[in-house]
């Protein structure tokens, strides 16, 4: 009964804490906003529908014009679900232009659909995309049935501060960069609103995950440091991705891409060091209960011994996340007749190299740091 009575009390400092922190945080936000204003261009207008494919009219394999090899052509009756016709049937074709990624379409497909005019003037439709709300809505409820099931209170929390999270980063980090501001400043001042209230929610209001905080805070700026030499040192442009020039080219020149290469890679270590400073404050806690005549030496040394471990495996599991999430990328290279040398000098593959070592760096120092200041504040008590 207490234990529940002591859980809901921290349960409730942590939300309060929560509007505090996102209050301030969006605050801040608003007042530097405010003078951006007048240097936001007008976003790009488009008429997107939702459509289902009710009827294929017509399904057979031609040559399409200005190509060499047959396709897949379809003639699609869809009705429209959403948008400015609602309600309305239209005909798309699909398959009339040469494409490497042509879909084939079936009925009941739920499919984005954007509205044109032609050079005459006519209504003109083609398919953007599928719709995967659904698909993903799913998945999401699995995630969070596994995570209340599986973490009770602390699950629940968890994905609390989940949601913060993306709060955070949707409307204070993203409205801010696209206003202009200093891409490095945002991601510092992001990590700030967002490491306090997700760590509590996620660990618990005690000093086992503010010495986690604290870890954390300290590799983080480690990590900026390092990310800001490297990317200058390497001459990272940050338009290694087509995204970067197209976001130049919308956002009129008022994002700096180079800084947001080194947003990135902040937030996205933020992410990584959680698990590794928590973790160690964690072992450093536990070790103390066993053995209340450990020293500082005798704390600091048998933790370690257990984070060497932990850097290992999770410098490893860094190093593949990456590698899967750029393998397309790296097979471009492997089939390649240029040396080792020449092929991690292009951009694209340097800036890789550069999050994967930053990150990983970063992770490393996560661990003596957090571990040295868990021992010494168990030792003081």
């Amino acid at each position: 009964m207490w234990v529940t009575i002591n859980i809901v009390k921290k349960f409730v400092s942590v939300v309060i804490s929560i509007f505090i922190f996102t209050l301030l945080g969006f605050s801040i936000s608003n007042i530097a906003l405010a003078q951006d204003d007048n240097i936001q261009p007008e976003p790009i207008q488009e008429d997107r529908l939702e459509a289902t494919v009710t009827k294929i009219l017509e399904e057979k394999e031609i040559i399409p014009e200005y190509g060499q090899d047959k396709q897949l052509y379809q003639k699609l009756e869809l009705s429209i679900t959403k948008g400015s016709i609602e309600g309305e049937t239209i005909t798309i074709e699909s398959g009339t232009i040469p494409s490497v990624n042509l879909q084939k379409y079936k009925a009941g497909d739920q499919l984005i659909v954007v509205a044109s005019k032609d050079f005459e003037g006519n209504d003109a439709f083609y398919i953007d995309d599928y719709i995967r709300r659904g698909a993903l809505l799913w998945l999401f409820l699995i995630f969070v049935i596994l995570a209340i099931a599986i973490g009770k209170w602390w699950g629940f929390a968890s994905i609390l501060g989940m949601g913060y999270s993306f709060l955070v980063i949707f409307q204070f980090i993203l409205p801010r960069l696209l206003s202009g501001s200093d891409p490095v400043t945002t991601a510092i001042l992001g990590s700030t609103l967002i490491i306090p209230v997700t760590f509590y929610l996620s660990h618990g209001l005690n000093k086992k995950t503010t010495v986690a905080i604290v870890g954390t805070v300290i590799s983080l700026i480690i990590t900026g440091i390092l990310a800001s030499i490297f990317v200058n040192a390497a001459k990272l442009t940050g338009f290694a991705s087509e995204e970067a020039g197209f976001l130049q080219v919308v956002r009129q020149g008022t994002i700096n891409i180079q800084g947001l290469l080194l947003a990135g890679i902040i937030i996205g270590t933020l992410g990584i060091l959680d698990d590794v400073t928590v973790s160690q404050s964690s072992i450093v806690n536990q070790l103390r209960i066993t053995d209340k005549n450990l020293s500082l030496k005798d704390l600091y040394s048998k933790a370690m011994s257990v984070g060497r471990d932990h850097i290992s495996s999770m410098v490893n599991t860094l190093v593949l996340v990456y590698t899967g999430a750029a393998l397309p990328l790296l097979l471009l290279f492997y089939d390649n007749p240029l040396s080792f040398s020449d092929v991690i000098n292009y951009e694209i593959i340097a800036t890789e190299i550069v999050i994967i070592l930053v990150g990983s760096i970063g992770l490393m120092a996560a661990v003596p740091i957090t571990t040295l200041i868990a021992a010494m504040t168990i030792e003081k008590r």
